[in-house]
């Protein structure tokens, strides 16, 4: 029996290698943080697979962009060190900062869990989407790469297969060098995100406006240039109405204003950080 709060796991798998994913199957679980997947009761769950004994290096710098792992904790992600020329990494402590989640939380949860949750108000989840980054997935001696942007269908809602673990995401070196803009509000000072706008302007000039917090999953707007206010209020405001999130933390209507509001604000600090 396994020592933890949840009383219908019956058997702990500590993965050290690729091939101990194959216990992955019915019902089985990934084990990585565990910071939600203990925090309440599992009943479909009989089997945990740890995968943080792997070894998956937490983030790798490359020519082609970053590499994250799936077991890279918040706290490591929120002190990444990156390269200068790299200006969107100032996105990371901020989506770090706008999680509700204590000192000791930071430590242990990690981006493959803050992914796969897939909540509407998952900041890193929509950070990595805003920053175009592409999802890792391995099966067995297989995977497969899906950009975050359709890896996510809605709330808890993923597209990840029976069998399948997020190995880890990846950023284009080019995306990383974009300048970004960031904003958010919440009902209270300290409450969960009503709503999060992060803008991205491109070195080539495209610019993609993300919406997340305030919407089922994060929404990525994309524009041939910093669009203007009325292009980009409009947009917004002609989304389906299914998209809008409602709950206790803000209606529907109130998220789509604000959201408004925030992205005219991230459109003027693009314009000014322009070269």
């Amino acid at each position: 029996m396994v020592d933890v709060d949840l009383d219908t796991v019956r058997e702990l798998v500590v993965a050290r290698e690729r091939a101990d994913l194959a216990a992955l199957t019915g019902s089985a679980a990934v084990l990585a943080g565990g910071t939600w997947l203990l925090s309440e009761p599992q009943d479909h769950i009989e089997r945990l697979v740890d995968i943080t004994a792997l070894g998956w290096p937490t983030l790798t710098v490359t020519d082609a962009g970053l590499e994250i792992a799936a077991t890279c904790t918040l706290a490591e992600f929120d002190t990444a060190a990156t390269p200068a020329e790299w200006p969107a990494a100032e996105l990371f402590p901020l989506a770090c900062r706008a999680l509700l989640a204590s000192h000791k939380i930071r430590r242990t949860a990690t981006v493959g869990g803050n992914i796969c949750l897939a909540l509407p108000a998952g900041a890193v989840l929509a950070v990595l989407t805003a920053l175009d980054a592409e999802a890792l997935l391995w099966h067995g001696d297989t995977e497969r790469r899906i950009p975050l942007s359709r890896f996510v269908l809605g709330p808890g809602r993923i597209d990840l297969r029976p069998g399948e673990v997020l190995r880890s995401v990846h950023i284009e070196a080019a995306k990383m060098r974009s300048r970004t803009a960031f904003r958010k509000i919440a009902l209270a000072p300290q409450g969960r995100s009503g709503a999060v706008v992060m803008g991205r302007a491109d070195v080539d000039g495209h610019c993609a406006i993300t919406l997340s917090a305030a919407t089922t999953r994060p929404i990525g707007l994309e524009f041939a240039r910093v669009p203007t206010d009325g292009e980009l209020r409009a947009t917004i405001l002609d989304l389906p109405r299914e998209l809008w999130f409602d709950d206790p933390h803000g209606t529907p209507a109130w998220r789509r204003h604000v959201c408004t509001v925030l992205a005219a604000d991230v459109l003027a600090e693009l314009r000014e950080a322009r070269p």
